[in-house]
């Protein structure tokens, strides 16, 4: 992946997403300030509109004919679905049985079909209903196009941050993390891309400790409350990327999550799903060194949490 091609994706989609703010936030017990890139205030509540808006752009000649299909557990799902209805194509999004029930509304809200599958058929299934229907499949990280489109995330974190020092990004099947360490490596190479990620689903800190490729099983990357980042394996373009770009990944527990969760809520009045305080998890709970150098930024990936879960969290 080029500068090029993600200031192309920016082209491509400007007219659609928002230009997220950043924003500061003094977390305690710590002194130094951490700033917030808030993709949870991002059209549809996330970062994967920026990705599944550039793919299926680039596969427009097909998906007239044709539609697309994509897996999700919600986010990317209702990227896609959206992406379609702004091209005016067919969308069936293939979503597992443990997905929120408020994302799996919010896909079929936007007009597309939803297959609920067991979490083990979730990445399987797709497939099958591609080579059945000739649909164009729109993968939620192991796509070129898909990380040229959330390169633009860090080309924009770059320009509102010239000085940026260190960015946390979440990370599960690597889509995000590979746009965001191509932009941010090309245009601030000094910074520092730290990955974040759960403990209950910590495939990428495995792969990245080992050197190779690493698969969980789904039934253990679908214990943690972080549901957005349950893959159960970087993909193998973002692996490439992650090997040549990345500095470090780290992981989080589920507590320290929800201890983020909170301290967004009630000091950066910022509504977060679990997904999405992770990388200020890893950044509040010391995971590096981050509070000195120069500016550190995390990314609020998404802020589609089921409000009977926020209201239980709160509530600890």
């Amino acid at each position: 992946m080029t500068i090029d091609e993600a200031t192309e994706a920016l082209r491509c989609i400007r007219s659609v997403v928002r230009r997220t703010p950043v924003i500061p936030f003094s977390p305690i017990p710590q002194d130094a300030q951490l700033l917030l890139k808030a993709e949870n205030t991002q059209v549809l509540g996330s970062f994967k509109i920026r990705g599944a808006l550039h793919a299926v752009h680039q596969i427009l000649p097909q998906a007239r004919h044709t539609g697309v299909v994509a897996f999700s557990s919600g986010n990317h799902g209702q990227a896609v679905a959206y992406a379609a209805k702004v091209f005016g194509v067919s969308a069936t999004v293939v979503m597992p049985t443990t997905a929120p029930r408020t994302k799996v509304d919010a896909v079929r809200a936007l007009g597309a079909t939803v297959e609920l599958v067991s979490p083990e058929d979730r990445d399987h299934y797709p497939m099958r209903l591609v080579e059945r229907t000739g649909a164009a499949f729109v993968h939620p990280f192991d796509s070129r196009a898909v990380i040229a489109g959330h390169a633009s995330l860090g080309r924009e974190l770059v320009e509102q941050v010239p000085e940026l020092a260190t960015v946390f990004v979440p990370v599960s099947g690597g889509g995000l993390i590979s746009g965001v360490a191509t932009a941010v490596k090309a245009l601030r190479p000094t910074a520092r891309v730290i990955g974040a990620e759960p403990a209950l689903a910590g495939d990428a800190a495995e792969s990245f400790r080992s050197g190779r490729l690493v698969r969980w099983p789904e039934k253990d990357t679908y214990r943690t409350v972080a549901d957005g980042l349950r893959a159960a394996s970087l993909g193998k373009l973002p692996w490439q990327h992650i090997r040549s770009l990345v500095d470090d990944i780290v992981t989080v527990t589920d507590e320290e999550i929800v201890d983020a969760l909170r301290q967004l809520t009630v000091g950066a009045k910022q509504i977060v799903e679990p997904s999405g305080a992770v990388a200020v998890a890893a950044a509040l709970h010391g995971r590096v060194r981050w509070s000195d150098g120069g500016p550190a930024v995390a990314i609020l990936s998404g802020g589609n949490i089921d409000p009977a879960l926020a209201a239980d969290i709160l509530a600890r």
